[in-house]
């Protein structure tokens, strides 16, 4: 294993959590394996960096339970071809694994603070197929467009229909929708011509998705 000793033991828990709602496809398994997580979490929430809670990070956000980032991960069926576009950069975390499953992942974040992070952690673990991006990612990047598939890390309060041009034939979207207080479903949009076509997978609480870029941080 690829994990530091302290990380085993949380490693090897969040493997028996899912096993009991499904196992994890195997890819998933050793992309998640082979991204050091504490390398991404602040070092006072390093001791359950693993468990299920979401974790505070820099600039009053924070960071998806281990369970939750894995369950969407292996949702989104990530091929070794495949652009991935990622709405809320966060602490990395995700967009690491999902670079050693797809081809090319951009990651959009608000916060400048954030990015830089990111970049830092990229380049110390020698990922070069992940490019951050600070933007205003509440619908997406044209411009950059078409990507295989789309997550996002912030609810949209209805169907987020301008990110279906951004979507390649066939591909899909992972998107909280729902009221910004309380629960959110969280959607599998699949994109058959010019529509998506919606699976409600589960059930989440995730901050609202917010236009623009912070001023300061």
């Amino acid at each position: 294993m690829n994990l530091v000793m302290d990380d085993r033991e949380g490693f090897a828990a969040l493997l028996l959590r899912m096993r009991r709602r499904g196992a994890l496809p195997r890819e998933v398994v050793a992309a998640i394996e082979a991204t050091p997580r504490r390398d991404f979490v602040p070092g006072q929430w390093q001791a359950v960096g693993w468990s299920e809670r979401m974790l505070p990070i820099e600039c009053g956000e924070a960071m998806e339970g281990a369970d939750l980032q894995a369950a969407v991960i292996a949702a989104m069926e990530i091929e070794p071809g495949h652009r991935v576009l990622e709405i809320g950069t966060g602490s990395g975390f995700t967009a690491a694994v999902m670079a050693r499953l797809a081809a090319r992942v951009v990651t959009v974040e608000r916060y400048r603070t954030l990015v830089e992070q990111s970049r830092q952690r990229f380049e110390k673990l020698g990922i070069v197929n992940v490019f951050v991006r600070q933007a205003d990612g509440s619908n997406g990047l044209a411009g950059e467009g078409p990507f295989d598939r789309i997550v996002s890390w912030a609810a949209f309060d209805s169907l987020p229909r301008a990110f279906v041009d951004q979507v390649s034939t066939n591909g899909l979207m992972i998107a909280p929708i729902g009221p910004s207080e309380g629960e959110q479903d969280l959607a599998k949009l699949i994109k058959v011509g010019s529509r998506f076509e919606r699976e409600d997978i589960a059930k989440v609480r995730f901050q609202a998705i917010v236009g623009g870029l912070a001023a300061v941080i």
